[in-house]
């Protein structure tokens, strides 16, 4: 039905050849027979760890789940994680099986997996075992739970995110026994460790889905993002808002690149508003300050979810400076690059088009002031003119003979200013000149 690469078949042989049953399984059964090439190929079997090792001696093993009955083979440079069929004991941490029970029935190693279309195996002889109709779902574009779904979430409440990160990023429907179980069991996530919460979100975030899961399943982002929680509903007054302040922040996330960084700042870019939030003498919704408040929102919330400080960082800074104006002249272009940098330029331009593209008709259009602001970027780049205090034709040591070693750096930041506005002065002899008089 679907090739398998020569280093899996060679597991597979060898298990058979022995005498025993070996199938590939889950998340490399459902990417193949979309047509996708996995990134993992796991291996089920009914030997048992130590048999596992005996046989493949000769190949290079890690007992990376032993207790739970999974040895990792390289196989040709591949590693192959191969796992005995078995059936989970009770799940007292919401995450991991207190004990596992190994069996001879294939079936009953399915049976103990979330969703129906990672709960399928395949052997090139006997063909594709699917004792739970996950073929239909992958026809059907449908996420199903094996079984009872509380049962399935209770055993590991990290299913819930799994399962919401399959419909954002496959663009399948989550059936409706499981998506009430999500909503129901979401409190279960508050067991499942930071780390494995952040890397499920990220993957989610980055799918085609995002806008559905966002609005369908809100109140299971605010288990764990419960700043999120006050945007929901917050309406915006004036004529240039169309959605209330989380509805307009989902569609910014769905309006932008599927970055981390980017979806990560849209996600969090207005959590601000409800603090900040005031009526003027119109009626009309002000959030002054909102960004700098969001900002220390953001960094504090992905501080606790254990993001790396380069994601924390980079996120939090975007979130404080998210509602600049797209720069209106070239010194304002070079400004915005002294200050943000060239990388972070270029995400604060797609920032304000995907927060621009959820307002009001008559207040998204900004495509003429980006065509500006990317074409003088670029120029600006290209003829190497001077934005920073690197390029500065004067280093600190330079001026020490004319201003006191405590003025530097603002000397060095004011001659930055004047190259800015006319780059032909960057010349040592004319800016030490500039500081002789």
């Amino acid at each position: 039905m679907f090739p398998i690469p020569g280093p899996v078949m060679t597991v597979l042989n060898i298990l058979n050849q022995n005498g025993f049953r070996a199938y590939v399984v889950g998340g490399c059964v459902r990417d193949s027979l979309m047509g996708k090439e996995p990134h993992d190929w796991d291996v089920t079997t009914d030997a048992k760890p130590d048999t596992i090792k005996e046989l493949f001696a000769d190949f290079r093993t890690v007992d990376i789940g032993i207790k739970h009955g999974t040895v990792m083979v390289l196989s040709s440079g591949m590693p192959i994680e191969i796992t005995t069929f078995r059936l989970d004991g009770a799940y007292s941490d919401n995450r991991h099986p207190d004990k596992v029970a190994f069996t001879d029935k294939l079936e009953d190693d399915l049976s103990r997996r979330d969703f129906t279309v990672n709960a399928m195996a395949y052997h090139p002889k006997e063909g594709l075992i699917d004792p739970f109709g996950g073929e239909d779902d992958l026809k059907s574009k449908t996420i199903r739970c094996v079984g009872n779904p509380d049962t399935r979430f209770r055993e590991d409440a990290l299913r819930i995110l799994r399962a919401l990160r399959f419909a954002s990023t496959l663009n399948f429907s989550i059936e409706p026994e499981t998506a009430q179980s999500i909503l129901q069991n979401a409190n279960l996530l508050n067991h499942i460790a930071k780390e494995r919460i952040s890397t499920e979100l990220v993957k989610m975030l980055c799918g085609d889905n995002i806008f559905e899961i966002l609005m369908r399943f809100r109140s299971v982002f605010a288990v764990f993002m419960p700043e999120l929680a006050l945007e929901f509903d917050f309406a915006q007054h004036g004529r240039k808002h169309a959605y209330d302040v989380w509805e307009h922040t989902v569609h910014t996330v769905n309006n932008i690149e599927a970055d981390p960084i980017l979806r990560l700042t849209m996600l969090l870019h207005d959590a601000g508003k409800p603090a900040t939030h005031k009526l003027d003498a119109d009626g009309n919704s002000t959030f002054k300050n909102h960004a700098a408040v969001g900002g220390v929102i953001a960094e504090n919330v992905l501080k606790r979810l254990r993001f790396k400080n380069d994601i924390i960082k980079a996120v939090s800074f975007l979130v404080s400076v998210h509602d600049k104006d797209v720069p209106a002249t070239r010194v304002q272009v070079k400004e915005y690059i002294r200050d943000l940098g060239e990388e972070n330029f270029i995400r604060l331009m797609k920032i304000r088009r995907a927060d621009k593209s959820a307002l009001s008709k008559d207040f998204r259009d900004i495509s003429e002031k980006l065509i500006f602001a990317y074409s003088e970027f670029d120029d600006v780049l290209n003829k190497n003119e001077p934005c920073t205090l690197a390029q500065l034709a004067v280093k600190g040591n330079d001026l020490k003979p004319y201003v006191p070693e405590n003025e530097i750096g603002n000397a060095l930041n004011d001659l930055l200013e004047i190259v800015i506005r006319d780059p032909e002065k960057n010349k040592k002899q004319t800016l030490l000149a500039m500081l002789k008089n």
